[in-house]
């Protein structure tokens, strides 16, 4: 059974409300490993993007994979 669109809803803006602005940074990741697997096409999910999200505030700590993140704020359409 799924849950009530008003959870879903409240769930979701408290993650709006949460979002942390962030920076894309590229420079600290190595290429990855060559492994010999069956399908050496396939890249770990952890490995799948090469770059990471900082924080854009330095005093804040880094998003996790769960973390609802933007990088620029929304423009004002008011």
């Amino acid at each position: 059974r799924l849950p009530s669109f008003r959870s879903v809803g409240d769930a979701l803006k408290d993650r709006f409300d949460g979002a942390s602005r962030v920076m894309v940074s590229n420079t600290d990741l190595e290429a990855p490993t060559q492994r010999n697997d069956a399908a050496p096409h396939r890249v770990p999910r952890r490995d799948r993007y090469r770059f990471q999200l900082r924080p854009h505030n330095p005093d804040h700590k880094s998003p996790g994979s769960k973390d609802l993140v933007y990088l620029e704020p929304s423009p004002g359409f008011c």
